[in-house]
């Protein structure tokens, strides 16, 4: 399933609220739960498909191996992933099953002690797991930062199946942990995702104005996936947004841009009816067309910038060598106004150095590679989009370049 511009999708609502609702205690393993409660994530999952879910995630969100070794089952992400994704697939009719993928809560270098390729490998751990198990899609939600939502990605794309992408909003318009929303957006849609929004945090208002945002930057299908409102304060698993609030509410967001919908907690399988009703009445109303810019612009990011270039106004830095403190370099070639900074890597080890120092840099990254081993390796570490000079050697440069969504110059 390849999901197109044209077709609204129904997504399912909430897993956690919902199952606190049928017994989860607070603090518990969930899927170990659910393996020991079959019958209530069964009975939760036909009432999404029965409310018209077109797809339902299996409950595997906490399924990776950091989380589960929290609760002694670290050893556990390939056996439970396969029951419950066949557990979802009993319920699913035909309904899509996404194999659900969460943070795995772990803080990446530079901040943090986690390298991004030991993330990576956590997980492309529960992505095998999930594909070995049939899964239609994979969805990758409640993101809250871009290294750790591309180290996702990239484990997951390596099996051929649609990725979609959701991440958390935090204060004033940005990421939870701070990032640009359209850099993200840019990054995740140059890897390869099928679609990309938002899920969690706030209710449809918030996030319909985060969609209008990413709307004319978007090429693919935008998703929203908001909580049911506020919780209530006395009756926590029960948010103040109800079923036919919601849909008045889901209206903004097929206004703003979204063409995949759903709800995050608080949302019951009557919200989801009331979605369906929502988009079925929807259904004839031509999306909005995104903007289109300069065809010869090339558009890149950062974490936290997003740049629009003109293809014919580039100006390169000299080459900046890498080093382990390149403060000082990065910081000058900005100041002697050029416009991208060109990075010169000549192995690996220079290429995460890089990696270390690339939050300081504050225009967008050419990379000039002495090998092609060091090109690969600086394009999987930059947590952004980035361009590549074409006279780097690679075996074959438009392959290399094209995993990573990096751009030719």
């Amino acid at each position: 399933m390849e999901p197109d511009g044209n077709r609204r999708l129904l997504l399912d609502g909430a897993t956690g609220t919902n199952l606190y609702l049928r017994g989860l205690p607070r603090g518990a393993c969930v899927e170990e739960w659910v393996l020991e409660h079959p019958d209530a994530a069964r009975e939760l999952q036909r009432a999404f498909v029965s409310a018209g879910s077109d797809i339902i995630y299996a409950p595997t969100f906490s399924a990776n191996r950091v989380r589960l070794e929290r609760h002694g089952h670290g050893e556990q992400v390939r056996s439970y992933c396969q029951q419950l994704v066949s557990l979802a697939r009993e319920s699913a009719g035909k309904a899509l099953v996404a194999g659900d993928l969460s943070p795995a809560g772990l803080m990446m270098e530079p901040y943090g002690d986690a390298s991004f390729d030991s993330v990576v490998e956590i997980y492309e751990e529960q992505a095998q797991a999930l594909a070995d198990a049939g899964v239609d899609l994979f969805v990758i939600e409640t993101m809250i930062s871009v290294p750790e939502t591309r180290a996702a990605v990239l484990a997951c794309r390596k099996y051929g199946k649609p990725v979609f992408v959701t991440m958390t909003l935090g204060n004033h318009g940005r990421l939870y942990m701070g990032g640009n929303p359209a850099c993200a957006l840019i990054t995740m849609q140059s890897l390869g995702v099928s679609a990309f929004g938002f899920n969690c945090a706030f209710g449809p208002g918030q996030i319909a104005g985060a969609i209008r945002e990413l709307a004319p930057y978007a090429r693919i299908p935008l998703i929203a996936k908001p909580n049911a409102g506020e919780p209530n304060p006395l009756l926590p698993d029960h948010y103040d947004i109800g079923p036919a609030m919601m849909k008045d509410a889901m209206r903004g967001i097929l206004d703003a841009g979204a063409s995949i919908i759903g709800g995050c907690c608080g949302s019951t399988p009557e919200h989801i009816a009331a979605l369906r009703s929502l988009l079925d009445e929807y259904a004839a109303v031509p999306l909005p067309a995104p903007v289109q810019e300069d065809p010869d612009a090339i558009l890149l990011s950062s974490e936290n910038e997003l740049f629009i270039l003109s293809s014919d106004q580039i100006e390169l830095s000299e080459p900046i060598p890498c080093q382990l403190d390149m403060a000082d370099s990065l910081l000058d070639a900005a100041d002697e106004g050029c416009g991208v900074l060109l990075i010169q890597v000549d192995t690996p080890e220079e290429a995460r150095q890089f990696a270390m120092n690339a939050h300081m840099a504050k225009l967008p990254v050419c990379f000039s590679a002495g090998t092609g081993e060091a090109l690969e390796c600086a394009l999987r570490l930059y947590q952004g989009r980035c361009m590549v000079d074409r006279n780097s050697p690679a075996e074959n440069l438009e392959a290399v370049a094209g995993r990573y969504g990096a751009v030719i110059y």
